[in-house]
């Protein structure tokens, strides 16, 4: 199927293809009951009283955000995530500021948060990465010290529990959470997103901002029903998702427990066959975590083998194995270097983990054997 096997990889099967054909055979395709039906399962999955979908996890963190109505001031995020987790602080008005991570689990790490708290902050935007809950409690508690408010970008995490047991996206150490449903993700309805929270004025905002900040029916002067009326109330977008992609999702989303289970059989066969491996250290799940293990991400020491990283990924690629790198640190980008300069030693862990970061393919639909495969190439190629 593959020249090469990704890092990862959707998996759709028959239901999945029949429960969209459904919908696209019927009558409403865009804002119908697929998308009330797919928030309510999400909603009682995670354990949070409230869900909005939305059309991708960019436009969940976009909303998320916008949701606070906060003017002015700085939010806080890690550098180790995709850019989106920061550039929704600079569609709200914020300026992005970054805070080093965990030497284990690559999360935000709270005591250098602790360090990046000012007057001038406003929020602040951990991420779950790889799979599994950045120290949410003790970064809540921080938070909301000094009056903070949280966002966990949870892109990676569906289907993760926090040490104390919740669900990652139960919003037990957020005011709102995030999901994506891009097909690397855990679960997918093509492009789509999600947001959660326990704050019923925080989900009334969400539903006006993803379609206009409109609304129909009567007007805010209570005059009598008109049957073409509507009103603006917010500026809002058009972040609305598809009834057809939220049958997707409702029908990925009964298969959620059997993906996350294949991804941690897979895990923890990797951590078997590669710990151990000269100047190879495998991924670490925290204390209590239990990861979706979105990725598998292998740290290498590539000036120990006398080997480039690109060069070992040319190899691979080679071998019939796909790799990537979660992720560059977003200060390194061109944009943000030339707003935001941030000095790189300020970042040690971050720096050094980039510099060793690897990504190896990781996703529900690899068999036994594909897996086998990948870990004799990787042990080929790094001894």
């Amino acid at each position: 199927m593959f020249r090469e096997i990704p890092y990862g990889f959707h998996w759709i099967e028959k239901d999945d293809v029949e429960a969209v054909s459904a919908v696209l055979k019927g009558g409403l395709i865009v804002q119908g009951p697929k998308v009330e039906e797919f928030e309510r399962s999400l909603a009682n999955y995670t354990g949070a009283k409230y869900c909005v979908a939305v059309s991708s996890g960019t436009a969940a963190l976009h909303l998320a955000v916008a949701a606070l109505e906060l003017s002015g001031g700085e939010g806080i995020t890690t550098p180790n995530t995709f850019v989106a987790s920061a550039n929704c602080l600079l569609y709200n008005g914020l300026k992005p500021v970054f805070a080093d991570i965990d030497r284990e689990t690559f999360c935000l790490n709270p005591k250098r948060l602790r360090e990046k708290i000012t007057r001038r902050s406003k929020l602040v935007i951990p991420v779950d990465f790889a799979g599994q809950a950045a120290p949410m409690r003790e970064i809540f508690a921080l938070a909301k010290k000094h009056h903070l408010f949280v966002v966990e970008d949870a892109a990676h995490a569906l289907g993760g529990k926090y040490p104390t047991g919740e669900k990652i996206g139960s919003c037990r150490y957020s005011d709102l959470t995030i999901f994506s449903f891009h097909p690397v993700k855990a679960i997918t309805t093509g492009e789509g997103g999600a947001i959660t929270t326990n704050h019923e004025e925080l989900a009334k905002r969400l539903k006006y901002l993803r379609s206009h900040g409109i609304t129909k029916g009567l007007s805010l002067l209570k005059k009598s029903p008109r049957p073409w009326y509507y009103e603006m109330r917010r500026l809002g977008f058009n972040y609305r998702l598809t009834d057809f992609q939220a049958a997707l999702g409702l029908s990925q989303l009964k298969k959620l427990s059997r993906f996350i289970r294949r991804r941690r059989e897979i895990a923890r066969y990797y951590d078997r066959v590669l710990r151990g491996l000269p100047h190879v250290t495998v991924p670490t799940e925290g204390r209590g975590n239990f990861s979706a293990y979105h990725i598998y991400v292998i740290r290498v020491d590539f000036s120990a083998l006398g080997k480039t990283r690109r060069e070992m990924m040319e190899r691979l690629e080679k071998e019939g194995v796909g790799t990537q790198v979660h992720y560059i640190p977003v200060y390194h980008h061109p944009y943000y270097r030339k707003r935001f300069p941030s000095k790189r030693r300020d970042f040690p862990v971050c720096e050094a983990y980039y510099r060793s970061a690897l990504t190896i393919p990781l996703y529900p639909k690899m068999t036994d054997r594909e897996v086998e495969f990948v870990a004799k190439k990787i042990k080929k190629v790094l001894t």
